[in-house]
């Protein structure tokens, strides 16, 4: 039965989104004797003074600080640092997974959870939630045996939006370009973006929120209500500029906002089915 439902997906960001700040804050940058500050502060310094890419400039400074503090970067050291997600409330145990995919089956829908995100795939890997995700999109190492040698995919803020389109296309990888590029009429597409949710919690997920919206889907800004007074004002510029159609706070729990808006979304998109 489940094969003959229409298939629907929510998509998250995951740092800010998923879990209270950055995964290599829990444990990573301080093994590598750094304060978070100084870490990233290096990652904006270098990105201005090289003209280079921000996301690709953090994972070669992971690589090179945990050279210097003489540990080696492997898969699962890597996942061991991200086993200290610190999960927003109502994922623990897949709940939040579970209630939305029960409540979408009620209303003919086959629900699959993406993760798309500019943090470290392997890390995400080692969060208790894993195994809830179709498919985990982030950026990631070319390994040498199992060891990180350099970056071999970076998500900024901008790739972010090719990914949606693997979604929405069924093109499980992130290597085939011509899979992306081949035209596909809107009929066969297995995740129309008509039956997409984009949750994210901020500037970098802006184009992935627009074009999302912009193609007949859902957006939805979630913030951290421990975040300063003048984060919480950009998020909620975000709606006022029609960039998001949702603000709800990062709370996963049965009855919160976020299950009210994410559920209201669902049933608006089982009724467009009928």
């Amino acid at each position: 039965m489940t094969n003959q439902l229409a298939k629907a997906a929510i998509v998250y960001d995951f740092d800010g989104t998923l879990a209270r700040g950055n995964l290599q804050e829990c444990s990573f940058i301080p093994k590598m004797n750094m304060t978070r500050t100084a870490f990233w502060d290096e990652v904006k310094r270098r990105t201005r003074e090289e003209d280079a890419d921000e996301i690709l400039v953090y994972m070669h400074l992971m690589l090179e600080k945990a050279k210097m503090a003489g540990e080696v970067v492997t898969k699962q050291m890597l996942r061991k640092h991200g086993m200290g997600a610190r999960l927003f409330s109502g994922l623990e145990e897949e709940s939040w997974f579970i209630r939305m995919n029960k409540f979408a089956a009620e209303h003919g829908l086959q629900l699959q959870h993406y993760i798309v995100s500019s943090g470290i795939e392997e890390m995400i890997r080692g969060c208790s939630i894993q195994n809830a995700f179709h498919r985990i999109y982030a950026s990631k190492y070319i390994y040498e045996g199992d060891v990180a040698a350099w970056p071999g995919v970076a998500l900024n803020y901008t790739t972010k939006t090719q990914y949606l389109f693997r979604i929405n296309k069924g093109v499980e990888n992130h290597w085939d370009n011509a899979a992306i590029n081949k035209f596909m009429s809107e009929t066969s597409r297995p995740v129309p973006f008509k039956r997409m949710i984009f949750v994210g919690d901020g500037d970098t997920d802006i184009p992935a929120m627009k074009m999302v919206s912009h193609q007949g889907g859902h957006s939805i800004a979630v913030y951290d209500e421990q975040r300063e007074k003048n984060d919480l004002e950009k998020i909620h510029r975000l709606i006022s500029d029609g960039r998001v159609n949702f603000v709800a706070p990062a709370n996963y729990e049965r009855h919160s906002q976020m299950e009210i808006v994410v559920k209201g979304i669902i049933g608006r998109i089982a009724r467009e089915l009928n």
